[in-house]
């Protein structure tokens, strides 16, 4: 299992990188991962929302609920996997309560970040008058780029790596690490989970962005398919791990508590994915960005409005050669009963004019009798 140090190995950083200190403040390399990530995340986000026919102000409205949501929900997510090291062993109270609000201790638990930031969304999304889905399909893929990029605070604090490896981009721990697993070699290589996770997720970003871009995704169908990519890669590198977790025994299969939940999350994801994508289908022409009478004033944003737009002028042809007589007939007479009236009518004259005396012979012409068949 122990190797020597590679010349492809991934060093791990000094203690100084890890944090340092700007006047009275500590800074936290983790904390700027995720600052980093959140900024990011906006970034693509907000580009992605005016892109769609958003307003810009929305994406502000839903940021100030789901981040702190988000960061709530992971991280105590996290404490309650790994409750060990803040209330002790079987919750003996031999642990450190306060430790749970040393995010960089540790860090946050993905499901819960998600679980609350989702709700956090939900508020500031009702609150904006526009539909959750509409915004979460635009976020989809910079969240997933936060993730890529706060990935790397795990690399800054050496922890949550993988099992040990020959390959010659193991990562190298040090051994005065409180992280680093007793019984190894100084000189192991561990998988760099970290970087596992961080690449996939790029490789998802991409994916995310060409699938919306080739098929228009719509009604929550893309930020379920984040979920199903996100979810399969996490299975494979969660089981890579070997820092201490919850484990849990079904059908007779041991495994980590975040591999059985990544499995079940892929389950429902691809589900709800393929429903989501039929109804994206089915309601196309919809307005999809704002809830119910909530649109901006002049303002409708939808799916398909191009296809309902007026009929070209071949349509109009071809609909008026197999039009009948009496269609073709309707537009003179609305156009006839259309016309304007004179303004105002002719002022008669009293005295009788050449047209209304009829000549002699016309008073003597007798009509004709009908004939007789």
């Amino acid at each position: 299992m122990a190797a020597a140090l590679a010349p492809g190995a991934i060093p791990s950083p000094p203690e100084e990188f890890a944090r340092f200190s700007l006047g009275p403040l500590t800074i936290h390399a983790y904390a700027l991962c995720i600052l980093l990530g959140i900024i990011a995340a906006l970034w693509l986000t907000l580009r992605r929302w005016k892109a769609r026919g958003g307003q810009s102000d929305v994406i502000w409205d839903v940021a100030i609920w789901a981040i702190p949501f988000g960061i709530i929900g992971g991280r105590l997510y996290h404490v309650f996997s790994s409750p060990d090291a803040y209330f002790g062993p079987n919750y003996d109270g031999t642990g450190d309560p306060i430790k749970i609000l040393y995010i960089w201790n540790g860090g946050l638990g993905i499901w819960g970040a998600i679980a609350l930031g989702a709700l956090g969304a939900w508020i500031g999304t009702r609150r904006a008058g526009v539909r959750l889905s509409a915004f979460a399909d635009a976020a989809a893929p910079g969240v997933l780029l936060a993730q890529a990029i706060g990935r790397w605070g795990n690399w800054f604090n050496q922890e949550l790596f993988g099992s040990a490896t020959t390959l010659p981009w193991g990562l190298k721990i040090d051994p005065s690490s409180p992280n680093f697993p007793a019984g190894y070699p100084a000189d192991t290589l561990f998988h760099p989970t970290f970087l596992y996770e961080s690449l996939w997720s790029l490789a998802g970003v991409a994916a995310l962005l060409l699938v919306d871009r080739r098929f228009k995704l719509r009604f929550g169908a893309l930020v379920w398919l984040y979920v199903v990519i996100y979810t399969a890669g996490r299975t494979w590198i969660e089981a890579m791990r070997i820092d201490e977790a919850q484990m849990i025994t079904i059908s007779g299969i041991t495994a980590r508590l975040n591999v059985w939940t990544s499995l079940i999350v892929l389950v429902l994801a691809l589900l709800i994915f393929l429903f989501c994508l039929i109804r994206s289908r089915r309601m196309k022409g919809e307005d999809f960005m704002y809830l119910p009478g909530r649109a901006p004033a002049g303002e409708s944003v939808q799916d398909g409005v191009e296809e309902a737009a007026a009929p070209t002028k071949e349509s109009g042809a071809t609909a008026g050669a197999h039009a009948t007589p009496a269609e073709k007939a309707a537009p003179a007479s609305q156009e006839a009963k259309a016309s304007p009236e004179p303004a105002e009518a002719e002022e008669e004259s009293p005295y009788p004019t050449a047209d209304d005396v009829a000549s002699p012979a016309e008073e003597a012409k007798v009509p004709e009798a009908p004939k007789q068949n």
